[in-house]
């Protein structure tokens, strides 16, 4: 089967953190597999092929996978919200994946603690061009369509500000992270991570495996402790989907007009 040289797989978990991209795809065509819709489509003129992963590293990998074998996908992205894991951060801010890492992994005495089995590897990295050119994307949301898209109410509901833009690591695991306790086992050791989520570092291996460049950009949605917002669901729906449909709408415009595909 031939594909197009180009063509963008969109993952997210869940529906929100991918709202409204599959409403303005021009032909679409829905593909059932895995118990998942892959709908394929053009989004600002380039192919693309949004799915919803669900939950957890098992069923991300899956997805990517699927992406990569049955959809001819050339590049993937992944949208969606995480825990803080670093003090710095406030709810509202993104961080852009520099590189990740599973937090759960542990195959010792075997190989050592985050090591990938038989990959040599316990830290992924992002496509360089694609992060750049994601975090560019943000930058340019929070600049110009952040207060626009963002209404009065939900600021003050989930105390946004001026949100800020993060690079760095992110850290996966099959562990929703709720308590202090919890975050304090992962950054005791991995000192320099940004934000926990749990479908990252899983698509990320994925890619390298397969060759596949990838970038992903989460919101951060909580703390990852006792202080996270009470309503996640509206902080997905009111929040965390304006910035993914705006950013990856930037995403992709900035792509075809600038050709930096690699």
């Amino acid at each position: 089967m031939n594909f197009p040289s180009i063509r963008i797989g969109i993952i997210s978990a869940l529906r929100e953190e991918q709202s409204g991209l599959i409403d303005i795809m021009q032909t679409p065509v829905t593909s059932r597999r895995g118990m998942r819709d892959y709908v394929s489509g053009r989004l600002w003129e380039i192919e693309c092929i949004c799915v919803l992963s669900r939950i957890g590293k098992v069923a991300a990998a899956a997805t990517t996978a699927t992406l990569i074998e049955k959809f001819g996908v050339s590049h993937i992205i992944f949208t969606g919200v995480a825990g803080a894991a670093d003090s710095r951060l406030r709810v509202g801010d993104i961080v852009v994946a520099r590189q990740l890492v599973q937090h759960d992994m542990n195959a010792e005495p075997l190989f050592p603690r985050y090591e990938v089995p038989l990959t040599g590897l316990s830290h992924f990295y992002s496509d360089k061009i694609l992060s750049k050119q994601l975090l560019n994307a943000a930058q340019a949301f929070i600049r110009t369509d952040f207060h626009s898209v963002i209404t009065e109410h939900d600021k003050k509901q989930f105390r946004l500000v001026q949100p800020q833009i993060h690079e760095g690591l992110i850290a996966s695991g099959d562990e929703f992270i709720v308590h202090d306790e919890q975050l304090r086992k992962i950054t005791d050791k991995l000192q320099d991570v940004l934000a926990v989520e749990m479908e990252g570092a899983a698509v990320a291996q994925v890619c390298f495996e397969f060759g596949i460049p990838f970038a992903i950009m989460r919101t951060i949605s909580d703390s990852a402790n006792e202080d996270s917002p009470v309503d996640f669901v509206q902080f997905l729906e009111k929040v965390a989907a304006h910035y993914a449909y705006c950013i990856v709408k930037r995403f992709i415009v900035i792509h075809r007009d600038e050709r930096v595909f690699t």
